[in-house]
């Protein structure tokens, strides 16, 4: 049995949970989301806990079941708290501005670097910081990775976009004659 396929999701208080032929939807206080279902595993809402269960134990059946559990344990945590990705931006002559849908950047190229956000994703700045926010928790971390990709941060002094989390390794610069 699947470690994670196996445990059950609380339902919290305001969610709603309808199962469908080929998708789950989950509505709460934050939005909607759909879940596809996955083939071969079963879902059951009851007693406000949702359990997932699969019908073989063929290796893509275990694996399904996993991913089931997973994404509707997601779908529950983004309706009702959502997700957030914090990025700071390192470097001299750097800046950003912007509201919730658009942010524009300085990141030392010869023109600003816009950057709009998808429907559902809310971008908040705050001197150096991003924070990408939103319900689906996969949305979120595309947009997150995509601002992150417009100037990765480099090995050397560190510049450049990186998680609030992440950690850079530095390389050591030229050693020079003796």
């Amino acid at each position: 049995m699947s470690r994670i396929g196996k445990q059950p999701i609380e339902i919290p208080a305001g969610v709603t949970i309808t199962v469908g032929d080929t998708d789950i939807t989950v509505a709460g206080p934050k939005g909607s989301l759909n879940v596809p279902l996955q083939e071969k595993v079963k879902v059951a809402v009851a007693d406000n806990v949702i359990t997932v269960t699969r019908e073989d134990d063929e290796p893509k059946s275990r694996a399904w079941h996993g991913l089931q559990r997973a994404l509707l344990s997601n779908a529950v945590q983004g309706v009702t708290k959502g997700f957030e990705k914090k990025l700071e931006i390192n470097g001299v002559g750097f800046r950003l501005s912007g509201g919730p849908k658009e942010i524009e950047m300085a990141l030392g190229f010869s023109h600003p670097v816009k950057y709009a956000a998808p429907d559902g994703i809310e971008l908040k700045t705050d001197k150096m910081t991003i924070i990408v926010s939103g319900i689906d928790k996969q949305k979120v971390g595309q947009v997150a990775a995509e601002i992150r990709a417009l100037k990765k941060p480099e090995p050397y002094k560190g510049k450049g976009i990186k998680y609030a989390d992440e950690v850079i390794l530095r390389k050591a610069g030229k050693a020079g004659k003796k």
